[in-house]
This record gives structure tokens, C-alpha cells and sequence, in this order.
């Protein structure tokens, strides 16, 4: 029973459930012989070379995309992001906010061409995209907004296939497909560590989860990243960005499309991809990661349950990620009561009962064939995916990674229903950017496989 339970925590009945959907969907765009990412009406301009167009197939183009960053002193990565984003729209096209920053942020962004707006006091990233919005009018002069973080950098052919994803008039945002920057790699052992299993976490959510989530049918993802993902700026005027008292606003803004049913989000794993710088020190990680799952329980907080299948989906999922988050911070402490039971029972040839009794709570065989076991088949599936043997590195420490994430959980939980947030943000420490990111290091496999950051905890596979 402990086996079963403990394998559940790990790989999560909702894993299982959109990991078939995807396969579902994967098998489908084979049937259809369409590449990954593109309708079969785009496979035409896509060959070609050139970008999307709207000649009656209803796919923008990227001159009618505009770019939204909101930033706070993020000087050191802000010139190279938005000299990536240059290459897919003009420089026109490139606003930013500069929210409260005191580090020449708003400089760095002037001397690239893009447009700026300063903002003091420092009113938080949602308070400072509505700010933007506002001020550049983007949604009366562009169809579609790209909300870009500072330090994202977005793949050569972001829009080339991401923008096809907006064929479908119902479809009214595409959420962006997240991979970590690993160069420069982190100078600590720790650091890379960090990135290595951030990474995992990634290519398990979206590619097991999030394309089944997907679904033209399930319409159920959780969320639109706010790292690099578009939106049709006809519903931006219907979505309150803002979201008073909420510490991020990714998660408010998804389910405020959810909540009035403003149309459907599309993801696919080998479309809209870019890539994020990820904290490499543990501090940096654990604010980040607190901020996200506090940002998550105050939205569920905020809308409450909701209908259809995003609606059952969020149920369940809320459900597994406080059972599985309770089920692994008690691992620990049960393991060692296990331990001690042991050591006595050896010890002692005659033992209490109920010595006898805690040295069966949590026998090393159950953690390791129910936990360490299925935790390590995950990584198999990152190091299949990537083509790398970095992540086997690490492998038998991920799970204590994962330990950590729930008991971040738990604590946010308290936290969210306990204060409201103000929204002022602290961007955490930059690593400074080098070499650009060719086509070639994306993940070769992307859209192969069935498969779908900011993901939830990696508990239960969230």
C-alpha cells in the first residue's frame, strides 16, 4: 500500500490522465502527416522560409505584434533580450516598462531603438504590463501582445511557429514553451544542480501535462506563462491584470480567460519556445519558487472553483498537490522513525510492539521501489528528451528537491489566505548573458513525444 501510495505522490494520477490525452493528440497530427506546431493551410509558408501571413488563413504577422516587458533593474540582461526580440519584430514594436528600476535599466532599453515608460514608485509587474498597455495603446494598435520577462530570450523561430497557433479564431492566447539558459552555466556545483533540475521540471509539465491540458476539447491549462507567451489584445481590455493583492499575475490572468470564458489557450511543445534564466543559488530559488505558489493559492483563492473541464481539472489538481505535498514533507521524519525502529529491533532481541510497529512505517524497499524508483524514471524521460546524461548527475537528489518544493507549498498555502500582497517585486540576482542561442540547442525531440515556467512544485509531477 505504501508502494502504491508513495508511486502516486510521485508520477500523480493527473500526469497519468494528460500524458494519454497528449499521446492522443500526437497521434492525431501524425494522422493528419502536419508538423508539430503549424496547421496543414501553414505548412506551405513555413517551407518557404518567410513568416506567418494573413492572407485569409487568419494567422497575424509579426509586424502586427507587439512586445511588453516589465522590468525592475534588470540593466545586466535587458540589452541582449531585447536584441534577440529585434530579430523577429522591429524595434518599434518593443516597449517597455521600467518599474521603479535605479540600476540605468530604462538607458540600456533607449539606446536599443524600443520604446520606454518609467515608472516610480515601483507598482509590481501586473501594475506596471496594465501601466504599459494603457500608456502605448496596444491593444488599438496591435493584434496580438508578446508578454516578454526581462531576461527571456526568445527562440529564432518563436513566432514562426507560434503565431500559426492563432489560425483558430477561438484562441485568444498561446502559451509559451519554457527552457532554462544554461550558458554561461553557474559557476557552483549547486547552481547547476538548480538549473539541471528546474530544467527537468519543465520538460515533465509541459510535455506529460500542459499539451494535454491543450486540448482543443479540454481547453483545462493552468496556466499562461508570463515569461514569454502572446495574448489577442481584444480580450486584454476584459481581463484584469492588475489583480489587487496578488503577488504575480500569470496565474490571475489565465484564469480570468477560464473564469469568462473568453475564448480557448493554446500550447503546443514545439511552438513559441524560449528560453528563461533560472535562479543558481538557493536563496534566489526559494523566493522565486514561494512567490509562484503563493501567486497560485491566491488566485485559487481569488475565483474560486470554476466550470467545465478547467474547472474539474483544477479540483484534482489542488487536491494531489496537498496530498502529495503533506505525504512527502512527512517522508522524512517517517523514514527516520522507521530507522530507529530498526535499530532497536536489531538491537534488541526482544523488542516492544511498538518498536516492532514503527520499524514498519516506511521500510527502505517501500522508498525505494515507490519513490526513488519512479522519481528516477523521470529523469531517465528528461535525459531521453534532451540527449543529455547531465541530469543522471543528479538524479538521487531531485527527490529531496521535491521535498523542498512541497514544503514551500504548504507554507504559501498559509500565507495566501492569511495577507494580501502589494505586487512590488525584486528581480533576483542576473547572470549576465553570452553566446546566442542557435536553433540546434532546443530539444530535437519537442512535439515528438506526447507531451505539453512556470510550473507549480514538482510534487506529484506540478
Amino acid at each position: 500500500m505504501s508502494i502504491l501510495l508513495l508511486t502516486i505522490v510521485v508520477l500523480g494520477v493527473s500526469t497519468l490522465f494528460w500524458t494519454v490525452v497528449g499521446l492522443g493528440r500526437s497521434l492525431a497530427g501524425l494522422r493528419h502527416r502536419e508538423r508539430p506546431g503549424l496547421h496543414t493551410r501553414d505548412r506551405h509558408t513555413h517551407r518557404s522560409g518567410r513568416g506567418p501571413r494573413r492572407d485569409g488563413d487568419g494567422v497575424p504577422r509579426p509586424r502586427e505584434v507587439a512586445i511588453l516587458i516589465a522590468a525592475h533593474n534588470e540593466a545586466v540582461v535587458i540589452g541582449e533580450t531585447i536584441s534577440r526580440a529585434t530579430a523577429l519584430v522591429p524595434a518599434a514594436n518593443i516597449h517597455v516598462v521600467s518599474d521603479g528600476s535605479s540600476d540605468g535599466t530604462a538607458d540600456v532599453v533607449r539606446a536599443t531603438g524600443a520604446n520606454v515608460l518609467e515608472l516610480n514608485p515601483n507598482r509590481g509587474k501586473a501594475g506596471a504590463l496594465a501601466a504599459g498597455i494603457e500608456h502605448f495603446a496596444l491593444a488599438r494598435r496591435f493584434e496580438i501582445v508578446l508578454l516578454l520577462d526581462a531576461d527571456t530570450h526568445l527562440a529564432s523561430d518563436y513566432l514562426r511557429t507560434g503565431l500559426p497557433l492563432f489560425a483558430e479564431p477561438d484562441v485568444v492566447a498561446v502559451a509559451g514553451r519554457a527552457s532554462t539558459i544554461d550558458n554561461p552555466a553557474p559557476r557552483t556545483r549547486v547552481g547547476r544542480f538548480l538549473i539541471a533540475y528546474r530544467e527537468r521540471l519543465y520538460l515533465v509539465v509541459q510535455l506529460l501535462l500542459k499539451y494535454g491540458q491543450a486540448a482543443r476539447w479540454a481547453n483545462a491549462v493552468t496556466i499562461v506563462p508570463g515569461f514569454a507567451s502572446m495574448y489577442r489584445t481584444r480580450v486584454l481590455g476584459q481581463i484584469d491584470v492588475v489583480g489587487a493583492g496578488l503577488v504575480i499575475e500569470d496565474f490571475n490572468m489565465t484564469f480570468e480567460l477560464h473564469a469568462k470564458r473568453l475564448g480557448r489557450i493554446e500550447f503546443h511543445p514545439s511552438a513559441a519556445v524560449a528560453y528563461t534564466q533560472d535562479p543558481d543559488n538557493l536563496g534566489d530559488y526559494v523566493k522565486q519558487v514561494q512567490r509562484w505558489i503563493l501567486g497560485f493559492w491566491q488566485t485559487v483563492r481569488r475565483h474560486g472553483l470554476q466550470r467545465g473541464v478547467f474547472g474539474v481539472n483544477l479540483v484534482v489538481f489542488v487536491l494531489e498537490l496537498l496530498s502529495s505535498c503533506v505525504l512527502l514533507v512527512l517522508l522524512l521524519p517517517a523514514f527516520a522513525i522507521t530507522c530507529a525502529g530498526l535499530l532497536v529491533t536489531t538491537i534488541d532481541p526482544d523488542p516492544s510492539a511498538v518498536w516492532v510497529t514503527l520499524s514498519g512505517i516506511l521500510p527502505p524497499w517501500a522508498l525505494l521501489v515507490g519513490l526513488l524508483i519512479p522519481d528516477l524514471a523521470l529523469t531517465v524521460f528528461a535525459v531521453l528528451v534532451r540527449r543529455s546524461s547531465r541530469f543522471l548527475v543528479y538524479a538521487l537528489a531531485f527527490p529531496l528537491m521535491r521535498i523542498l518544493d512541497a514544503a514551500l507549498c504548504l507554507r504559501s498555502l498559509a500565507r495566501a489566505f492569511g495577507r494580501r500582497s502589494s505586487g512590488v517585486w525584486v528581480s533576483p540576482t542576473r547572470r549576465p548573458a553570452v553566446a546566442a542561442l542557435a536553433p540546434s540547442t532546443r530539444p530535437s525531440d519537442v512535439g515528438r513525444p506526447p507531451g505539453s515556467g512556470q510550473p507549480l512544485p514538482s510534487t506529484a509531477v506540478h
